[in-house]
């Protein structure tokens, strides 16, 4: 898929989901690489960062986003030559591509052992990583119900039940704000994640926040499944993630909003909950408690202080 088509469906929401996110871009820049013409590595090397810096534009939360990005382009600092550059990144973003499916298995199989046989699960939007530990302990022969959000205003939650349904998980489909009439019916919380930062706060879809604050209200154990390059590294420097606020259309249609000319229509996608509200992250690297978050981005993610300046770097040419 070419780069302009793939930066149009991020960002208008037609490809979602963080890691689905992330593997688009991956391919996105493999597949340009492989069509470009430039002969020389400092040409190919230009373009190849325009092409980056679009897609990172389109979607400024999703940690994924940035992260997978730079993950297919650092392919590119030693290549001596185009083809060099050419064959080196498209042999990285496949490797990224494979990695992060199989990072999804992992938390599966790693996130199931947490949930029992009979559990009702609460989940909120729609997570690869969190439905696979739902689907993956109901194919393992444990009695598993969920209930499931409706997540206003994109409805991301018809997606999630369609999966559950077609898994054969029996579910239950509730509007967000009956969260906590039905929190005494549930047993475990399992979200996904767009960010984790250093501290262990999560970056989730909006509404992710009072989902915790009423589970830790009635002493319901709230679980977030997430893949390691969701973990943000730029957080240890104190840099903060950007909530993405979206049109306001997508909330009260125009011909509506045109006929009140006082009111002010919010839109955040994203919100934060914080570390203390979250009892485990379930990664392809394993369950770690939320205060660990910066032993994975230091030692599994292996960014050292030397990374984070040339990260910077190599960032703020995007935002030129």
């Amino acid at each position: 898929m070419l780069v302009n088509e793939t930066a149009e469906k991020i960002k208008n929401m037609e490809i979602r989901g963080a890691g689905r996110i992330a593997r688009a871009a991956a391919e996105a820049l493999r597949d340009h690489a492989a069509a470009s013409t430039e002969r020389s590595a400092e040409a190919f090397r230009a373009e190849m960062e325009r092409a980056a810096g679009q897609l990172v534009a389109t979607r400024p939360t999703a940690v994924s986003l940035p992260n997978a990005v730079h993950i297919v382009m650092t392919s590119l600092e030693k290549a001596r030559s185009a083809d060099e550059a050419r064959e080196g990144l498209i042999r990285r973003a496949d490797t990224f591509i494979s990695s992060s499916q199989t990072a999804v298995q992992k938390i599966a199989e790693f996130g199931s052992r947490h949930l029992r046989d009979g559990d009702t699960i609460l989940t909120h939007c729609n997570s690869e990583a969190a439905l696979s530990c739902i689907i993956a302990a109901h194919r393992s022969g444990k009695e598993i119900s969920v209930i499931a959000t409706e997540v206003r205003p994109r409805n991301q939650g018809l997606i999630t039940i369609r999966t559950l349904n077609s898994a054969g998980v029996r579910t239950s489909y509730i509007v967000d704000s009956a969260i906590r009439s039905f929190i005494h019916e549930v047993d475990l919380v399992i979200v996904g994640a767009d960010a984790v930062t250093v501290n262990g706060a999560v970056v989730n879809k909006i509404g992710t926040s009072q989902l915790a604050l009423t589970a830790h209200e009635a002493r319901v154990n709230m679980l977030v499944a997430a893949e390691t390059y969701k973990f943000a590294p730029r957080t240890i420097l104190g840099e903060l993630i950007q909530i993405e606020e979206r049109p306001p259309d997508e909330v009260l249609p125009d011909e509506i909003a045109r006929t009140l000319p006082l009111v002010k229509v919010r839109n955040p996608v994203f919100d934060v909950t914080p570390a203390e509200y979250v009892d485990l992250i379930i990664t392809e690297a394993g369950a770690i408690p939320p205060q660990m978050a910066y032993v994975i981005i230091r030692d599994y993610l292996g960014w050292g202080i030397d990374e984070f300046h040339k990260t910077f770097e190599f960032n703020h040419r995007y935002d030129e």
